[in-house]
């Protein structure tokens, strides 16, 4: 699978794990920075940009990786077409797929360790949205005419 991954300063050290973990499970990662934790960057900037590329088809995943995951979350829904949730448990990292349709999944490198993280990532990309559950997909276009509204009323 295609995976665009990126962190802020706080989240790089856990980034750097989750992709040796990914590359080593056969994945393609675009790792989209930040390349270290010693000079302070902004989660937004990484958020976006992962965002950016799971919409425009470049990933079919995305991860993003900050302090506590919330501000990456935030960030990343604001990208028309990204579905981000904040997952630190794999229960929700492969529901939110399932049921949900996720495409991009936030952790916090505060919050959760490697090993976690591995299995919550893996999670994650083995999950794959249930489109042949009638339930999910009306609850997923109504999400998406959500989205279409605040489009809309920003034109």
């Amino acid at each position: 699978m295609k995976i665009a991954i990126g962190s802020d300063h706080a989240g790089y050290p856990l980034k750097a794990a989750v992709v040796e973990y990914l590359r080593a499970q056969g994945h393609d990662v675009s790792d989209l920075g930040t390349d270290n934790a010693d000079v302070s960057v902004d989660y937004p900037d990484f958020a976006e940009r992962v965002a950016e590329h799971v919409v425009d088809g470049a990933a079919e995943r995305g991860i993003v990786v900050c302090g506590s995951g919330v501000g990456a979350s935030i960030a990343a829904n604001k990208v028309p077409g990204a579905y981000a949730a904040l997952c630190h448990d794999t229960y929700s990292a492969h529901q939110g797929v399932e049921h949900d349709n996720m495409n991009v999944l936030c952790v916090g490198s505060r919050i959760i360790g490697p090993a976690l993280a591995h299995e919550i990532v893996e999670a994650f990309v083995n999950a794959t949205f249930e489109s042949d559950q009638e339930r999910h997909v009306r609850r997923h276009n109504k999400v998406r005419a959500i989205e279409q509204k605040g489009i809309q009323s920003q034109a």
